[in-house]
């Protein structure tokens, strides 16, 4: 379903200082995350988006998918400091969600798109 989405500057602007080699690595991690987490995406304005998640699997709880999602976003954060991510866990979801500044709106609508929806 995203594997076929290409990189595009969108993906990856001059603020991301995660070397050249690793981001295939990074953005696979995102489709992983993305393929078997996401049970909806929500653009609820041009700079956030919204993910909800799901447990992997039968028999697993939501805290693998949180810690999984939680270190992912630690990790692009290190390197694309402009993300702000926050994951909530409550009411039985888990939600993650990224925003940053206008500029970089086009990086969300990449995760978007990769998460399986459409852009804004």
């Amino acid at each position: 379903m995203t594997a076929d989405l290409p990189l595009s500057p969108g993906w990856t602007p001059s603020a991301c200082t995660l070397p050249t080699a690793g981001r295939p690595l990074r953005v696979a991690e995102f489709d992983e995350l993305f393929a078997r987490s996401v049970r909806s995406v929500r653009r609820p304005a041009p700079d956030r988006l919204e993910l909800d998640l799901v447990p992997d699997g039968p028999g697993a709880d939501a805290s693998g998918v949180a810690a999984r999602a939680a270190g992912l976003a630690a990790r692009e954060n290190a390197c694309c400091s402009f993300f702000t991510f926050t994951l909530t866990i409550g009411d039985g979801g888990l939600t993650l969600a990224a925003t940053v500044p206008p500029r970089h709106t086009g990086v969300l609508d990449a995760l978007q798109a990769r998460a399986g929806g459409r852009p804004a």
